[in-house]
């Protein structure tokens, strides 16, 4: 007997027990992304992204090591608003796929 397999849309609905916790941790995912690129392309260190984002070091160091479980979504966007960024929200219902940028303003 076979069994059927079922195609995801997101490796979150894959790990997480229930589309609302798939779709906060693509949030958060998104969202920690769009800091570590902007870390990254400004070439700053830890402790120059800490000053710029106002968290420690060793915070930096946990969202460059994709520690999402550590980070709320309202964190980052804080985060993101601290370094000059807006953040975007759509919401879709036709889809059910809620959808955020980051952007610099």
């Amino acid at each position: 007997m076979t069994e059927s397999v079922q195609p995801i849309d997101s490796v979150w609905d894959a790990l997480e027990g229930s589309p609302a916790e798939a779709e906060n941790m693509r949030i958060r995912s998104c969202l920690m992304m769009a800091i570590r690129e902007f870390i990254s392309s400004r070439n700053l260190t830890q402790s120059q992204a800490a000053r710029l984002f106002k968290v420690t070091q060793p915070r930096i160091s946990e969202l460059q090591r994709g520690k999402i479980n550590l980070f709320s979504i309202d964190r980052l966007i804080l985060m993101l608003v601290q370094a000059g960024w807006r953040v975007d929200v759509t919401v879709s219902s036709t889809s059910n796929m809620v959808t955020s940028g980051a952007n610099n303003r």
